[in-house]
């Protein structure tokens, strides 16, 4: 679902002033059974207005961490984040509610704004015409593939009216081939969007193709280690544009930072 995260001032810090994001120095520590334990160590970066910017880094390094302390549903242990406006959190799982149809699970969001429920609809078909999904706009969630339901939980986040988009490994229950298709999917729907975005996930391939610039981190706790531009030729076909050699060097920058 989407998540209203407490409205914050842009302030200046030592990643950038301006930016839509401003990360300074974020540190996050949790408590477990008395003891510490250390998720993010220092992250300092910023976002400027309308980028994607893509997070990767190891299984279990702080990346969810990061996205719930940025859209506030988590405090920081120290350090500074500063988010102009609101976030709409698409969290790994759908969460769309069997009972629903598909178009009414994408409207809620909507109405959870204060827009009436016809409205709320009217709005939500008018993505359901760009995402293709019309056909389906009656189906249960039951009724979908696992690409629909994304495509779905993503029309919902649209709907949230956010300025700051944060995707949580939106595509990593679906297998190669359908992920594969999200990944020219979201690239053209982001396009359509001006929205600041920022995209986590574990496969480097998606954040170098999908974002403008990925920022890579160590393992736990999480720092910043390299920063890697995205993909220039990001809408050339994608099978040309993950073989070429540009990508294929921007990769190996990054897989280097990751080793």
């Amino acid at each position: 679902m989407p998540l209203k995260a407490p409205a914050r001032e842009s302030r200046p810090t030592r990643s950038g002033g301006g930016a839509v994001v401003a990360v300074d120095a974020l540190t996050k520590t949790f408590e477990a059974r008395g003891a510490p334990v250390p998720a993010l160590r220092e992250v300092t970066f910023c976002v400027a207005p309308g980028e994607k910017l893509g997070i990767v880094g190891p299984s279990g390094c702080g990346k969810s961490t990061l996205l719930e302390v940025i859209c506030g549903l988590e405090p920081p242990s120290a350090g500074e984040v500063a988010v102009q406006g609101l976030c709409a959190l698409m969290p790994q799982r759908d969460l769309l509610f069997p009972w629903r149809s598909a178009l009414d699970n994408a409207a809620l969001a909507a109405q959870l704004q204060g827009t009436s429920k016809a409205q709320a609809r009217r709005r939500a078909l008018d993505l359901f015409e760009r995402f293709e999904l019309v056909d389906f706009a009656q189906a249960r969630p039951s009724e979908l593939s696992g690409g629909m339901r994304q495509r779905v939980a993503f029309a919902r986040t649209l709907l949230a009216d956010r300025p700051v988009l944060l995707l949580d490994e939106p595509f990593a229950s679906l297998d190669s081939i359908t992920r594969a298709e999200l990944q020219e999917w979201l690239l053209e729907a982001l396009a359509g969007e001006p929205r600041t975005t920022l995209l986590v996930t574990h496969d480097i391939e998606e954040a170098l193709y999908v974002c403008d610039r990925v920022l890579v981190m160590s393992r736990r706790p999480g720092t910043i280690r390299a920063e890697v531009e995205g993909a220039r030729e990001r809408f050339a076909p994608r099978a040309e544009v993950v073989t070429s050699p540009g990508f294929s060097a921007r990769r190996q920058r990054a897989l280097e930072a990751l080793a």
